[in-house]
């Protein structure tokens, strides 16, 4: 209680709480402390004190209704109402008329407008300074002489109209019973007027009448509470101020009662929620020790764990061993065995080839003719048979052992070792005490775990291949997700893996991971078909997978020139479509196409709609990272043929080769045959003829189609295009050559 019973400006115990109109509290003097004149009246606002009747005027406003612009606190009214009150003024932030002193409540910013009177004029906040004087009470909190220069001594006595609290020596040398002080009133010591630190226990302006007594009309007592003022008043305060409202004026003890019947009501309400919450509270503290608890058993279980897969990592690493030994020993054999074969071979040959040398030694012709024939015979079928001996010696020139230890799979799972387990549901509400906690620790109460969620349900008639991309759409598992109702939830999904394989039936890869419920995936592979597959995940762990389904991209290629933030020159033209291009400079500028392959075979032409004789444009394939600003084939990153009506030359990497006679023209047609599955090689044609052999081989990696243009020439790409018969029939005895040899 005691964070309600301090002030907000000086953070002490109120003392002399005076009441805001935004029902927030000050002591009196932090109030003076705070109050000061408006800012930058408007010059058109005149003092209202100098206009007849100003405090009737000012009476006038209203001093609750929650559109007033402003209300000045006036001390000097001789109406029924005492000095009054307002929040922030709504006349564009200028006080209103009479208005002197201005203060600005610490906790909501609302100001309020005073006459000269300033905060004195609000009112006293009596039922505060009750509260705070018992809670003093009930410290026993010690209350000290104000008057003492040395350590203070414990207060005996106060001073009603000095308001200072004095010990008995204090009060001999410093308020004797004589002369004026002889007519003060002294008391016990009183809370309220202990000083606290700030010399904050200044002084109001008369002593503070503690009765319930109307301040404006002589002591009449207070009987009656108007509602819409929100003020105690008396009779004569009805029938002077009140009776334009008497029906909004109660018995004050029934205005009382009704409030604190109402404060009580709530105040139970309250309770209730603070007991759950404090209930609340035990439970968490409950949760916190058996989460330690459980904790070192986790700890312990995965020691156990791990001391078990590493010993079996022992024993398969003995096993793994003793076979590669084993291995060693039979190579060992086989190698000690060839040996043996070869030595003996070689030795037979050696003996031969020792015979023969002393036969070719013979002088007597006769005799070497006897037997020259048959030496000749036993040398060629001995050279012969060193073709067994030379198929050991490229056995010899393998690895000595021919084992890899294949470490990935156990690799990655070992990265994917983590805890998957059923775990207590937790529900939050947005209401502390609405929070539901299902916890096993919980005696009498179910425990709902989280499993794994179940495998999702593609959607066939919603997922498409076009071009080089695929798009796969999928809806979540029956049941997924928490409901609110207990006892009717299903697994929560946190996201989704979309896989694909590598478009031969090989091993999956992740794609995609995330909450839709849909992916495009780009950049695949042509003619090639590719199996997806998805499941879903949460803090349990990951589901099974959904059925598989088949996508076949395009079997030819459609692209267009790329038109993207790179893609362009700045000097390059290109049409609404994106497949014809032109430059307007001299220099050569290259331009890509939207798509690369990496495999596959693939035809593309392009027309050459303009033409000058001065100009030299190049086609072929580049890498992404190609320079844009030379002729392509500049750089190592270019392949192509830059031709112009004569001649043709292949360039790669600056470098020129194969000329060849013959050139283009306006209406010429260009094509390019690109093979990355067989021969991996670029050829070009010219009017459906070739322009000369092959141009490049060896091409691996992911190419663009492209082409470098200076001023002068305009083109125009046609793609999705099958391989013409007679071109391709070519390139077929030509892979057929290259495959045979």
């Amino acid at each position: 209680m005691e964070d309600e019973l301090r002030c907000p400006c000086c953070k002490e115990l109120f003392v002399e709480p005076v009441l805001l109109p935004c029902w927030h509290a000050l002591c009196l003097a932090c109030a003076v402390n705070l109050q000061a004149p408006p800012d930058s009246p408007p010059e058109s606002t005149t003092d209202s004190s100098n206009a007849p009747g100003s405090d009737q005027e000012a009476d006038k406003l209203s001093i609750l209704s929650e559109t007033d612009s402003g209300v000045v606190c006036s001390s000097t009214s001789t109406s029924s109402r005492p000095g009054s009150y307002v929040g922030t003024p709504g006349n564009g932030g200028f006080p209103p008329s009479g208005g002197t002193l201005c203060l600005s409540c610490p906790v909501c910013q609302k100001t309020v407008y005073f006459d000269e009177g300033g905060a004195h004029n609000l009112p006293k906040y009596r039922a505060m300074q009750h509260i705070v004087e018992k809670y003093q009470e009930s410290r026993n909190t010690r209350l000290q002489c104000q008057m003492c220069e040395a350590e203070p001594r414990d207060a005996t006595v106060a001073c009603e109209q000095c308001e200072v609290l004095y010990c008995d020596g204090c009060r001999e040398s410093c308020h004797p019973k004589r002369g004026p002080l002889a007519t003060h009133n002294l008391g016990p010591p009183r809370g309220s007027w202990q000083s606290n630190g700030g010399g904050k226990g200044s002084r109001g302006s008369a002593a503070e009448t503690t009765s319930s007594v109307c301040t404006d009309h002589n002591g009449e007592p207070l009987t009656l509470y108007c509602a819409l003022c929100k003020f105690a008043i008396c009779a004569l305060c009805l029938r002077d101020r009140h009776a334009t409202h008497p029906h909004d004026v109660l018995p004050l003890a029934a205005a009382c009662k009704a409030q604190k019947t109402e404060l009580s009501h709530n105040l139970q309400q309250l309770s209730e929620r603070a007991r759950s919450t404090t209930e609340f509270i035990q439970r968490l503290k409950g949760m916190t020790d058996k989460v330690h608890e459980e904790c070192v058993v986790l700890e312990e279980e995965v020691e156990d764990r791990v001391a078990n897969l590493v010993s079996l990592l022992q024993a398969r690493k003995s096993r793994l061993i003793e076979a590669a030994r084993q291995t060693r020993e039979a190579r060992v054999r086989s190698l000690r065995e060839q040996v043996a074969r070869c030595a003996s071979h070689l030795q037979a040959t050696t003996a031969l080839l020792t015979f023969c040398i002393e036969a070719l030694k013979e002088t007597d012709s006769a005799a070497f003719l006897q037997i020259g024939g048959m030496l000749s015979v036993r040398a060629a079928t001995a050279a012969g048979s060193w073709g067994g001996a030379e198929g050991v010696q490229e056995i010899a020139r393998l690895p000595l052992l021919d084992l890899t230890l294949d470490d990935k799979p156990l690799r990655r799972a070992i990265d994917q070792l983590t805890f998957v387990q059923l775990k207590p549901c937790l529900v939050f509400s947005s209401n502390v005490n609405d929070c539901l906690v299902l916890d096993a620790a919980s005696e009498g109460e179910d425990r709902y775990p989280i499993a794994a969620p179940g495998a999702p349900i593609l959607i066939p008639e919603e997922c498409s291949a076009e071009n080089n991309s695929v798009t796969v759409a999928w809806q979540p598992p029956a049941g997924h997700g928490i409901v609110g109702c207990v006892g009717q939830r299903g697994p929560a999904i946190e996201g989704y893996l979309l896989e694909l394989d590598d478009g031969y039936g090989g091993e999956f890869r992740e794609v995609y991971c995330g909450r839709e419920t849909i992916c495009t995936v780009d950049g695949l592979h042509f003619n090639t078909l590719y199996n997806a597959r998805v499941r879903a995940f949460n803090s349990a762990g990951e589901g099974e997978y959904s059925e598989l389904i088949g996508l076949q991209t395009a079997e030819v290629a459609w692209f267009s020139w790329a038109t993207g933030a790179t893609g362009i020159p700045q000097e390059v033209s290109v049409s609404e479509d994106a497949m014809s291009a032109s430059c307007e400079g001299y220099e050569h500028r290259v331009v890509l196409s939207s798509v690369g392959f990496s495999r596959g075979v693939h035809y593309w032409e392009l027309t050459i709609d303009r033409y000058h004789s001065d100009t030299d444009p190049a086609f072929g394939i580049a890498r992404a990272e190609v320079s844009r600003d030379r002729m392509l084939g500049k750089d190592d990153k270019g392949w192509s043929m830059y031709i112009d009506r004569q001649r043709s030359w292949f360039m790669h990497g600056g470098g020129h080769a194969q000329r060849t006679e013959g050139g283009v023209q306006q209406g010429s047609t260009v094509g390019v045959l690109l093979d990355l599955d067989t021969t991996h090689t670029l050829r070009f044609f010219v009017n459906d003829q070739p322009q000369g052999g092959i141009a490049f081989r060896d091409l691996y990696g992911v190419f663009y189609p492209a082409v470098s243009l200076n001023r002068g020439v305009t083109v125009t790409l046609h793609t999705a295009l099958d391989v013409p018969r007679h071109l391709l029939a070519l390139h077929d005895e030509y892979a057929t050559d290259a495959i045979q040899s």
